[in-house]
C-alpha cells in the first residue's frame, strides 16, 4: 500500500505541470491565483516537495480539476456515474447511460460555426432525436427538415441520415439509440373532450 501511495504522489507533480502549460499559465500565475510561491509550486512540480492536501486543494481549484483527477486516484465504490464527454465528428456527446444493450442515451452539442455539407450514413439501429436549443438540420433520406426545440424525430439507421446545425447558431439536442427492433415510443392519454 505505501508503495501505490508514493507511486501517486510521484506522479503529481508531472501531472501538476503538464495541467499548467496545457492552460498556458505561468508558475507566477498560478502563485497569485493560489497563494503558494513560485519556489514552492516549482518544487511540487518537479518533484523536489512532496504534494500535501493543504497544497493540492486550491491547485485542484485554480485548474479546474477535482482532487482525485489531480492525483490520479483509483476509483472508489461510489455509485454515482462519472461520464466523460467525447469529442468527434464536429460535437460533443456525453454519454448519459451506461449499461451494455438496449437503449442507449446521449446529449449531443454541436458549436456554433458554418454549415456543413451532409454526409448520409446507415447502420443498423433505431434512433430519436429531441432538440433542446437551436435549430436541427436532420437529412434523413430524400427529406431535408429542420427541428426547432421541442420538436423530436425517430427513423430506422438504415435509413441515410445525417443532422447537423440548421444555421450557424450551435444546437444541443438528446439522442436515443437502440439496436434493431429497440423502438422509443412516446405515449399520450387522450385530451378530455370538452
Amino acid at each position: 500500500m505505501d508503495d501505490d501511495l508514493d507511486q501517486a504522489l510521484d506522479a503529481v507533480g508531472p501531472r501538476l505541470r503538464a495541467l499548467r502549460r496545457e492552460r498556458e499559465t505561468t508558475l507566477a500565475d498560478l502563485s497569485a491565483a493560489t497563494g503558494i510561491s513560485v519556489s514552492t509550486l516549482s518544487r511540487l512540480e518537479s518533484g523536489g516537495r512532496r504534494p500535501t492536501l493543504e497544497l493540492l486543494l486550491p491547485l485542484a481549484k485554480a485548474h479546474g480539476v477535482t482532487l482525485d483527477e489531480l492525483v490520479g486516484a483509483p476509483p472508489t465504490g461510489d455509485p454515482r456515474i462519472h461520464l466523460r464527454p467525447v469529442a468527434a465528428f464536429g460535437m460533443t456527446m456525453l454519454p448519459l447511460t451506461r449499461r451494455p444493450g438496449g437503449i442507449q442515451a446521449y446529449k449531443l452539442i454541436i458549436p456554433a460555426g458554418g454549415r456543413a455539407e451532409p454526409e448520409p450514413k446507415t447502420h443498423e439501429g433505431y434512433e430519436w432525436v429531441y432538440v433542446l436549443n437551436g435549430r436541427l438540420r436532420l437529412v434523413l433520406g430524400e427529406h431535408d427538415l429542420v427541428l426547432a426545440p421541442g420538436e423530436a424525430a425517430e427513423f430506422d439507421t438504415r435509413v441515410p441520415h445525417w443532422f447537423g446545425r440548421a444555421d450557424d447558431q450551435g444546437v444541443e439536442f438528446l439522442s436515443l439509440f437502440g439496436s434493431q427492433g429497440e423502438r422509443a415510443h412516446l405515449r399520450a392519454r387522450p385530451r378530455d373532450r370538452e
